[in-house]
């Protein structure tokens, strides 16, 4: 199937959580709510990777880059 149009989105845990608790995770729930907002509107996802970058010297902040076309 070609693709005529991308999006990408950009997914990131929460700061507070990472400082406080060392990690938090990636917010499911907004990742669930924003992939069922695109896809009503015509988007498929294609791919998607998590991405692990260091947080203020100490910790790690994971972040979902997710790929979307139509």
């Amino acid at each position: 199937m070609a693709y005529t149009e991308y999006k990408v989105l950009h997914i990131v845990e929460g700061g507070i959580g990472t400082l406080f608790l060392g990690s938090s995770g990636i917010p499911i729930k907004q990742l669930e709510t924003t992939l069922n907002k695109e896809a009503a509107n015509g988007w498929t996802l294609v791919f998607q990777f998590v991405e692990r970058k260091r947080f203020l010297l100490f910790w790690e902040r994971e972040a979902v880059i997710v790929t979307l076309a139509r």
